[in-house]
């Protein structure tokens, strides 16, 4: 594809070393020149049968199996479900720490600033404690 999406310019100069008269391009045909490759599908892959997936007899049961889509064990789940929200909650107070903590620093009350990073680090704490809690869980 050396064509471009965008018209030739008739006055604009010539790159150099581009020929004036490139060669003509020879015309698409489908198919290979390897005569082997040229066969219907069905010699090329003969693993391949019309009754391949719905009709084949090795298949005996179709989707996912019973009790798929519903919840195994119902008690994990709401505990990690609650780990995630606590997790969650403690980021986000973690993300307002850190704002107030900026701005507290870049107004010059640096006490405030390592009362909020003491805070930061607390949080922090509180969220590796949760992760070491249950560690069949990982």
């Amino acid at each position: 594809m050396t064509d471009t999406p965008f018209p030739k310019d008739p006055a604009a100069p010539e790159p150099a070393g581009t020929p004036r008269n490139p060669p003509p391009r020879r015309a698409y045909t489908p198919g290979s020149a390897q005569p082997r490759l040229n066969r219907p599908v069905h010699e090329r892959y003969p693993q391949i049968r019309p009754t391949s997936g719905y009709g084949d007899p090795r298949i005996r049961h179709t989707g996912p199996g019973p009790g798929a889509g519903s919840e195994q064990e119902p008690e994990r789940s709401a505990k990690l479900s609650a780990r995630l929200a606590l997790a969650l909650t403690v980021v986000i107070g973690q993300l307002w720490g850190l704002t107030v903590v900026v701005d507290e620093w870049m107004a010059g009350d640096t006490g405030t600033a390592w009362w909020g990073a003491g805070f930061l680090v607390l949080s922090f704490l509180v969220v590796l404690g949760l992760w070491l809690l249950d560690p069949k869980d990982r």
